[in-house]
């Protein structure tokens, strides 16, 4: 048994993905998989880690393929048998895109955000099950603007702002996790929504005035590292609990 938590980051080639393996490897002691579409930028930045010590993996994964997650589900399997922690990280927001037809932007949006995410968090469940350092702990990256109690507050910055496929995501996302929290209750797993917040990533467009991706990664990191006591089955920020 290791007694260091092997964790699986998806989108962790760079922005809040990074930033978040990074912590865990560095603060935490974590094994960590970097989950990439891009097998070099994810290598790049494995390598990072280990030349500082760390545990780190890249691992090929395209949340848009049921062929490239299940490739990946195998290796771990192969290589590991069993996880300790998955960060559903990995998301996109194309409503800006005005090019898109209304099919292609929910098609496209839903596919990385939602059914990309659950297709590995299902495959993935057997490993789960075989956590070997603390319970299993998940964490799945929404956002404040899928709160259907918060959307509803036209004082909201982004009240008018049409970003409806990546709301409509991210409410979906918070699905998910209830009920990922109900599958897994019998192994004490601790299940949870993250809202990094505004931040300077590729997916903000780098907008002037967003925090740092360490600071999103922080509350992601927290819920990652939980004990057997730390909550499940919330939605949060830094700042506390969010509505559903």
């Amino acid at each position: 048994m290791s007694t260091r938590p092997l964790a699986l980051i998806t989108g962790a080639n760079q922005g809040i993905g990074l930033a978040v393996a990074q912590s865990l490897a560095r603060d935490h002691s974590f094994r960590v998989l970097i989950g990439c579409r891009n097998i070099d930028a994810g290598e790049k930045a494995a390598s990072e880690l280990r030349s500082d010590g760390h545990e780190a993996s890249a691992i090929e994964l395209d949340l848009t393929s049921s062929d490239s997650i299940q490739a990946a589900i195998s290796r771990i399997e192969k290589d590991h048998g069993y996880l300790d922690v998955l960060i559903n990280n990995a998301g996109i927001l194309i409503d800006v895109d005005t090019s898109l037809s209304t099919w292609d932007l929910f098609q496209r949006t839903f596919s990385t955000n939602v059914i990309g995410p659950a297709t590995l968090t299902e495959g993935l469940l057997p490993l789960l099950r075989k956590a070997e350092v603390g319970p299993p702990r998940l964490v799945f990256v929404s956002s404040i603007m899928g709160s259907l109690g918060v959307s509803t507050d036209e004082t909201m910055p982004w009240y008018n702002i049409d970003y409806k496929a990546y709301d409509a995501s991210k409410a979906a996302v918070n699905m998910l996790t209830i009920n990922y929290n109900r599958i897994l209750a019998d192994t004490a797993a601790r299940v949870n929504s993250a809202c990094p917040g505004l931040v300077r990533t590729q997916l903000t467009g780098y907008i002037e005035g967003a925090t740092t991706t360490d600071l999103g990664a922080k509350r992601i990191v927290e819920l990652a590292t939980l004990g057997p006591d730390g909550p499940t089955c919330t939605f949060s920020n830094l700042q506390g609990p969010i509505a559903w």
